[in-house]
């Protein structure tokens, strides 16, 4: 198969989006933290950061009392959360910060912190000291100038309130807590961007069927009912509240992605809500094909097929090498997988800022390109299991190249047009 890709390093078509954030920082030791830092990551979400004893980030680790007074610095307990958003700052990234709880998959046997707030005006205010500590220097904290800040995390999980793992509670009474939440937040803190609610996703667009009530709802389609219903109580005369992202999860396929992208930013267009960020905060394509090439070209593929679809930023479950979903580190061997350095080399983009028009002609070959200051890259993934004969078109100079392969681990390569991307290799092509 024959590949060309066309590269007008003269045309610029917009800004290269943060497409190679992350969840959670790889452990606690920080012992992975240089690779973090290497690979540039921008955004490093601060959800399921749990390591040891549930002492990380959830309001019941921060706040462990919650009859105590909330104005009172003693009624908090930043020690762990400190240490981990400070590691993040030393290593360049900054934190989004999920306001709620982790996951608790073993909820059938007791469930502990997945209960809505006893009184959702008191964990706003939790919620806004929390904010003080990190961007305002309250209760000996710090100036990060962080600006996202998501309220829960899949309410949406199931729709019997006895199955679901995230949110002990209606969807109904999520819906009170964010309006809660989002209003007071934004009237103490107008720069920053409040969103939610981390939905589980769109799967089921792709069945072409239409959400049902919740009693009689598949899990997929009532996913999409709870999508429906929360743009509907939001924009409400009664419950208006502000929305400066939405964020949504997948574990499918670029393909699929893409059409998930597509559907979040007309159904956001459709209720008004045009400025409000897109925000696709846990993915994973191939969880099964962890420390293998394919699910680095997998990675690969998404960065680069979004980047050219209306979502506005890719945060990839899991860095984390303590859970399966992580297929950045080895924790045996504690080095990187391939999928790693698909990430670094997403950030020879990143740091051109400028994305500049890129053709590809070629099924599964995904192709973007940046320029700035008489610099250039370009990332290519063969995203097939079989051979592609690349070319290039443009004016371009080759400077360096760097294969991620079956065999090589982002090694330096010699390249001429009509060079053979073995299956789901990926390149980075530095050029003049």
């Amino acid at each position: 198969m024959k590949v060309s890709v066309k590269v007008d390093k003269d045309k610029t078509v917009g800004k290269i989006k943060p497409m190679h954030c992350v969840n959670n920082l790889p452990d606690v030791s920080g012992f992975f933290d240089h690779y973090i830092a290497e690979a540039q990551i921008p955004y490093c979400r601060l959800h399921d950061s749990v390591y040891i004893h549930w002492k990380f980030v959830d309001i019941h680790a921060v706040f462990p009392d919650f009859e105590a007074d909330e104005q009172d610095p003693a009624s908090y307990d930043f020690a762990f959360t400190d240490y981990y958003i400070k590691r993040m700052a030393d290593s360049g990234v900054k934190a989004f910060y999920r306001l709620g709880e982790s996951i608790e998959n073993y909820q059938h046997i007791k469930p502990y912190f997945i209960y809505p707030p006893e009184d959702y005006a008191k964990w706003a205010r939790i919620c806004e000291k929390i904010i003080a500590h990190y961007n305002d220097g309250w209760a000996d904290g710090f100036f990060y100038g962080l600006t996202y800040w998501e309220i829960w995390n899949e309410p949406d999980n199931f729709p019997d309130i006895a199955d679901n793992n995230m949110w002990k509670g209606s969807i109904e009474q999520y819906f009170e807590l964010y309006e809660t939440v989002s209003n007071h937040l934004k009237r103490v803190y107008p720069e920053i961007k409040i969103g939610g609610y981390a939905s589980c996703g769109f799967y089921e667009i792709l069945n072409q069927a239409s959400a049902s009530t919740a009693n009689v709802s598949s899990r997929t389609e009532y996913f999409i009912e709870c999508f429906e219903k929360f743009l509907k109580y939001i924009t409400s005369p009664e419950h208006r509240s502000p929305l400066d992202f939405f964020s949504w999860h997948s574990y499918s396929d670029v393909k699929s992605n893409v059409k998930y992208a597509e559907y979040a930013r007309k159904k956001l267009d459709e209720y008004g809500f045009k400025n409000t960020e897109s925000i696709l905060n846990e993915w994973n394509p191939s969880v099964r094909e962890r420390g293998k090439i394919k699910d680095a070209s997998n990675i690969c593929a998404n960065m680069l097929a979004l980047q050219d679809r209306p979502v506005d930023m890719l945060m990839y479950y899991d860095a984390r090498i303590s859970t399966v979903y992580c297929g950045m580190f080895d924790p045996v061997g504690r080095k990187p997988f391939p999928a790693y350095y698909v990430f670094k080399a997403f950030s020879f983009l990143y740091r051109l800022e400028n994305q500049v028009e890129t053709e590809v002609s070629g099924e599964d070959v995904y192709a973007v390109s940046a320029y700035k200051d008489g610099v250039g890259s370009l990332l290519i993934t063969n995203n097939a299991d079989k051979k592609a004969s690349l070319f290039l078109e443009g004016k371009i100079e080759f400077k360096e190249v760097y294969s991620v392969s079956e065999k090589k681990l982002y090694e330096k390569i010699p390249f001429e047009n009509g060079y053979e991307l073995t299956a789901y290799e990926t390149l980075i092509i530095i050029y003049r």
